[in-house]
Formats: C-alpha cells, sequence, structure tokens
C-alpha cells in the first residue's frame, strides 16, 4: 500500500540522483587505465575503445529507459528505483572484477540500464508535488546530477592512484550504501488506482515517441529537447581537446574548468529554479536559459582568454534551466499513470540526442584540426551556437503559451 511520502524518502530521492553521479563520476579519471590494463592496449587504442563503449552505455539507455518508466507505472515506483540502485552496485563489482574487455562492454551496458534509475526518480517527484513546485525540484535534481558530477570525477582520480579498479570498489560500496537506506526510508507513491496495464509497445523507445502524439503539445517540447541536447553535446564531445588546442590546457586545468562549470550549473539549477518559476514562470525561464546557451556557445568560440571563459561559463548558467523547465511543462499535459512513461522517452530523447551530437561534434572538431587543412578548434563551437538558437526558434514557434504557467 501506499503512504504519505516523508521528507526523508524525497531526500533519498534526491540523494540517490546524486550518488549515482558520484558513482559515474568516480570511474571517469580511471576507465581509460583500466581497458589499458585489461586490453593490454596503449592510450591512443584505449581511447577508441572507451568511444564504443560510451556508446554501449548510451544505446542501453537509450533501449530500456522506456521500459523502466513504463514497468514503474505498472509495478510502482519503490520497486524499480531500488532495483536500479542494487544492479548499477553489482554491475560496478562486475567491471571491478572483469577479466576482459568483453565484460567491460557487458559493464557499461549494465549501466546504462541501470543508470535509468533518475527516470524513476523524475516519475516519484512528479507523484508527491503539486503542479506548481515540479520545476522546483526538477531543478533541485538537476543540481544533483551537477554535484555529482563535480565531486566524483575528483575523488576518483584521487582514488585511481590505489589502483584503476578502486573507485569501481567505492562506487559500488556507495550505491550499496544508497540501496540499504532506500529500502528503510523510500514509500510507493504510486496508488493502484494510478497504475496501468504494461504495454510492451510503449516500452519500446521508438514506441514511446509513438505515445507522445496522444498529448497534445509534448511532441514539440520533444522537438526543442532533441535540438537542444544535440547541439549542447558538444561539450562533453570536445571541451578537453578544444582547451589543450586553444590555451594548451593541462589536464589538470581541465578537470578544474569542468568542476567549476559544474558547481555553476548546480547553483543555477539548486538555488535559482524556484524563485525564478515564482518570477518570470516555467516559459519564460526557458527562454532565458536558451537565449543564454546560444550566447555562451558562439561565445567560448570567440573567447581570447582563460578569464573570459570564466565569464561565459556564468553567462552558461541559465542553460541549467532549460531540461527542468521542459520536462515540468510536459508533466502538465501528461496523466499521472503515465508520468513513468514519459520520464523514459525524454531520457531516450537525450540519449538518442547525445550520442547522435557527440559523435557529430567529435568528427567536427577532428576535421577542423587536421594537419594541411584551415584549423580551428571553435567551428563546433558556432555550429552549437547555430544549434541552440534554432531550438530556440522551435521554442517560440511550436510551445504555446501555457496560461497557467506563463
Amino acid at each position: 500500500m501506499t503512504k504519505p511520502p516523508s521528507r526523508h524518502a524525497v531526500t533519498f530521492v534526491l540523494l540517490s540522483v546524486l550518488l549515482d553521479m558520484i558513482g559515474f563520476g568516480l570511474i571517469i579519471p580511471v576507465l581509460p587505465g583500466l581497458i589499458e590494463e585489461v586490453g593490454q592496449v596503449g592510450l591512443a587504442e584505449a581511447s577508441l575503445i572507451g568511444g564504443w563503449m560510451f556508446f554501449a552505455f548510451s544505446m542501453a539507455q537509450f533501449a530500456f529507459s522506456p521500459l523502466m518508466g513504463n514497468l514503474s507505472d505498472r509495478f510502482g515506483r519503490r520497486p524499480l528505483l531500488l532495483l536500479a540502485i542494487a544492479g548499477l552496485g553489482a554491475d560496478y563489482l562486475l567491471q571491478a572484477f572483469a577479466p576482459t574487455l568483453l565484460w567491460l562492454f557487458i559493464g557499461r551496458a549494465i549501466a546504462g540500464f541501470c543508470g535509468s534509475s533518475w527516470i524513476i526518480a523524475n516519475a516519484f517527484i512528479t507523484d508527491v508535488t503539486t503542479p506548481e513546485d515540479r520545476a522546483k525540484y526538477f531543478g533541485m535534481m538537476g543540481a544533483a546530477f551537477g554535484v555529482g558530477f563535480v565531486l566524483g570525477p575528483a575523488i576518483g582520480g584521487l582514488l585511481g592512484e590505489f589502483g584503476p579498479r578502486v573507485p569501481f570498489f567505492v562506487a559500488a560500496a556507495i550505491s550499496g550504501l544508497n540501496f540499504i537506506y532506500g529500502w528503510f526510508v523510500l514509500p510507493e507513491t504510486l496508488a493502484p488506482a494510478n497504475r496501468r496495464a504494461f504495454s510492451l509497445a510503449r516500452s519500446n523507445p521508438f514506441g514511446a515517441f509513438k505515445v507522445f502524439r496522444s498529448y497534445q503539445g509534448v511532441v514539440p517540447m520533444c522537438v526543442v529537447l532533441f535540438v537542444f541536447f544535440f547541439s549542447t553535446s558538444v561539450y562533453p564531445a570536445i571541451w578537453p581537446y578544444w582547451g589543450m588546442a586553444k590555451f594548451d590546457w593541462s589536464p589538470s586545468m581541465v578537470g578544474v574548468t569542468l568542476a567549476v562549470f559544474g558547481v555553476i550549473m548546480a547553483g543555477f539549477q539548486g538555488l535559482l529554479v524556484g524563485p525564478g518559476v515564482k518570477a518570470f514562470g516555467e516559459r519564460k525561464l526557458a527562454l532565458i536559459g536558451l537565449i543564454a546557451a546560444a550566447i555562451a556557445a558562439v561565445g567560448y568560440g570567440l573567447a581570447g582568454s582563460l578569464a573570459v571563459v570564466v565569464i561565459l561559463m556564468v553567462v552558461h548558467g541559465p542553460e541549467g534551466f532549460i531540461h527542468p523547465m521542459l520536462t515540468a511543462m510536459m508533466t502538465h499535459r501528461v496523466p499521472d499513470d503515465a508520468q513513468g512513461e514519459l520520464q523514459g522517452g525524454v531520457s531516450a530523447i537525450m540519449n538518442v540526442a547525445m550520442l547522435a551530437g557527440t559523435v557529430f561534434f567529435s568528427q567536427i572538431f577532428g576535421y577542423f584540426m587536421r594537419p594541411g587543412g584551415w584549423q580551428s578548434p571553435d567551428v563546433g563551437y558556432f555550429i552549437a551556437g547555430a544549434g541552440v538558437l534554432l531550438a530556440l526558434v522551435l521554442f517560440v514557434v511550436l510551445v504555446p503559451k501555457d496560461d497557467r504557467k506563463a
């Protein structure tokens, strides 16, 4: 039976997202070394293998996120969220003991499947909050993502000094503790009356896109999200290479810039979303975020010093409004028994867009940095700025004003 969620339950959901991101970030600095060790390859080949592992991770998230969302609509949020957390912990152990590259690939695919815990967390937040408060809590979720991404790589780099497998054991322990905590404090929030029969067709990631057509106004926002995520995937694709090529950054400087950016983004999402929604409404706050994102992308391409880059990071901060605002706006147009399906579909859109965008911008960077041709590390950012501007235009044209959330 369901029971009213306690403050501990909401805290757990936010904490679970934070800890999942810390666990994910822990392994980023040491994964190349582990690939070298397990595969007996050099760093150059390890980077290629790591790229295909990213592909396996993203494809697994794309394929199974709608399934997890639909299962949570049928069986409730609690069992699916705890299952995802437990599976992620077991997967970290699998990768820690992996004897071959094949096992690492399997591990990354399982991590993609279990990493969909945030989808269930979003559905949980939707269950327990009023429509007026959802944007604030989605912003807090985004902040948990940002803080976890800042802390994870930093801690992982320190733990990596003891060996490339050590961060995997620590990540597994974090997931285990998170599971135990959730077992005692996490209630079920989806009442039996609001559950619906499981449909395999709805669990198909492409089927999820089709189902969105049933809910008026959702498809245009999905289009905006896709263009936005595709364009902003320029940052994970080329940021380190761009900094090294343009400013001769060291690896430690790359890490510092990522940490600063993560703190700024978390601050905007965690502290300013709530007041921003009250002051401007969800739609206007999303517009502010899209304008800031376009200015920042073009600005990075024009930047001539580290000081300018840091200033642009602050300008870039409102980009953190876009995802929680659009997600909150979509929840208003979807019935309570389909919120898990919605979050699964949003995750599928994000994963496909970022997977395609990361590959695209990596190729753009490589093409314009090739020997013998016109070289510029900035072209990717100009293209990304144009893409975000397109998302802004699509948002203005396709997404109607909601009188409840002006």
